[in-house]
């Protein structure tokens, strides 16, 4: 019986632990070990703030002045968008319907220089006659103006440059109303009478972040997909250990964070080459090299790619590439959090708040659940219901373990009892929980979604701990009501603080997983009470 007891509480203290350690350290950005660094810059070494990838994949130092930067201004229905004439790279996007704090007007910025980091978006063309790898540096361009505003349902945005031989290349970006994926269309008319080669490139790149606080943990960190591997992360750290050189079918690089993603997808009909470095200024690039493409004398060509810069939404994410929504990473159990999140989807679409959508996608696993729970607190009753006779076996065997312990399972056997029955329902359920963790987590959906009252951002742990207190109350009538005994001082300690212990892990937990846990806890204190007064009709003695 005790051993019971302590087994259900190490799995619960379990499955905790591993939910604060997904959200503090898999949700870490631990910064480059400068040693590692450097090794990889004495091989890979670009000289200033900008890397330019070259055909050879040897690097192509070009010298920009982020502070004397030409820019373009772009304002879609989502986005407000800048864009350098220098390389024609998006240096700033403000996510117009998402707020950077809740409760003020300050649009979210998701690429831009803020607290003196740098997060771009860079694209160019490179090869044997690629105006990127000249070695007079990166093109600037031109515009016919100098801001524009989607006024339809498209906003083409078009960059022009003209090289020393006559050669025109326009590069022109594509809004789209409503739509975060950006695209890029690059077209090269070759005037000349000879033919061109060029290659094009597309890159993030983003500063090198230390990690946070224990508590203030944001997922940042590079990803990629091949015909090979469609979703692997590749960390600041990966980047300093090793640069990525790999050919894949298609594919597409990704910068992941908290609820948002930055990604390039490339042409997926051909093959491309995926990379990565840090340079010297502390600059994580991930970037596709599309294959070079040859282009005939007095003709020209259009190369394409596409730009995603917005919210982690699933559909949207599979629609622009069939493995980019796995950057909502629900972790080893997405097979469960991915059904979880599209029925809490279908209820929000139902009843139109978050928190009651939480609260009736509870009851819902809960009554799936009823059974292996009502299997549960059988075993427990039934096994209190033989504390008497346990007692007496002890009494006639005293220290002898060996012959107590065959006593005791023949009585087991003869009652039909299993010792292990009430442990083995709580492991089952242990995945949903921690599924439904990682749906809480990842779903941009509940980020600054209110519930009621002071619970206006369910994302966030909740401002005056109300949740993890009556959670922390319901553990404890839980604890008063479950028909077991422990006899042992130090377990019976362990039993005691335990609603304590677990009300002050939960402080920090995002509101709408502690409401879960709250609501699962109210919904077993009555499931409870329906079986032990099921039980106790039955003549079963289950509470002293």
């Amino acid at each position: 019986m005790e051993s019971q007891r302590t087994f259900l509480f190490i799995g619960l203290m379990l499955v905790s632990f591993l939910l604060f350690q997904e959200w503090n350290n898999d949700y870490n950005t631990p910064k480059a070990d400068p040693s590692a660094t450097t090794q990889t810059l004495q091989t890979n070494s670009p000289e200033s703030d900008d890397y330019i990838p070259s055909s050879s994949d040897s690097d192509l130092p070009v010298s920009t002045n982020l502070a004397k930067r030409s820019v373009i201004e772009i304002t879609t229905d989502v986005f407000k968008v800048k864009i350098d004439t220098k390389g024609g790279d998006i240096v700033e996007a403000d996510l117009l319907q998402y707020e950077e704090v809740k409760g003020e007007e300050t649009p979210f910025m998701l690429l831009g220089e803020f607290d003196g980091k740098q997060y771009f978006s860079q694209s160019g063309l490179i090869g044997l006659n690629g105006p990127d790898a000249s070695a007079n540096g990166r093109p600037t361009y031109s515009t016919e103006q100098k801001s524009y505003t989607l006024t339809g349902d498209e906003l083409r945005v078009p960059l022009q440059f003209t090289d020393s031989n006559g050669v025109s290349f326009t590069k022109t970006y594509v809004f789209k109303k409503g739509q975060y994926d950006v695209g890029l269309e690059y077209k090269i008319n070759n005037t000349t009478s000879a033919p061109l080669q060029v290659q094009l490139y597309t890159q993030i790149k983003r500063t090198v972040q230390e990690k946070g606080s224990m508590v203030d943990q944001n997922y940042l960190g590079a990803a990629y997909g091949t015909d090979e591997e469609p979703y692997e992360k590749y960390s600041f750290s990966d980047m300093a250990d090793k640069n990525l050189n790999k050919n894949t079918q298609g594919g597409y690089v990704a910068f992941i964070q908290h609820y948002f993603v930055s990604a390039w997808v490339p042409m997926q009909d051909q093959t491309n080459t995926i990379y990565s470095l840090i340079t010297k200024s502390n600059a994580a690039i991930i970037g596709a090299k599309d294959p070079a493409v040859n282009i005939q004398a007095g003709s020209e060509q259009t190369l394409t790619a596409t730009y995603y810069m917005g919210p982690k939404e699933s559909d949207i994410l599979e629609a622009i590439h069939p493995d980019l929504d796995l950057t909502v990473d629900y972790g080893w159990l997405w097979f469960i959090s991915q059904p979880l999140f599209v029925l809490l989807k279908w209820l929000h679409s139902i009843l139109g708040n978050w928190g009651v959508a939480i609260i009736a996608i509870t009851i819902i696993v809960k009554s799936l659940m009823y059974p292996l729970t009502k299997a549960q607190y059988t075993s427990m009753a039934k096994m209190r219901a033989l504390q008497p006779k346990m007692a007496a076996l002890k009494e006639k065997y005293g220290d002898d373990r060996q012959k107590f312990g065959q006593a005791t399972m023949e009585m087991y056997k003869k009652e039909k009892v299993n010792p292990m029955g009430g442990c083995f329902p709580i492991l089952l359920q242990m995945p949903i929980f921690l599924a439904l963790f990682y749906v809480f987590l990842e779903s941009t959906e509940l980020r600054h979604a209110e519930f009621v009252l002071w619970l206006t951002d369910l994302s966030a742990q909740d401002p005056y701990y109300v949740l993890p207190i009556l959670f922390g109350a319901s553990m404890f009538i839980t604890q008063k009501l479950q028909p077991m005994t422990v006899t042992d001082p130090m377990q019976q300690k362990m039993m005691t603080f335990m609603p304590v212990i677990f009300s002050v892990f939960f402080l920090w937990f995002p509101s709408g997983l502690v409401l879960y846990w709250l609501v699962s806890n109210l919904i077993s204190i009555v499931q409870m009470l329906i079986i032990y007064r099921g039980m106790e009709k039955k003549g079963i003695k289950v509470r002293g």
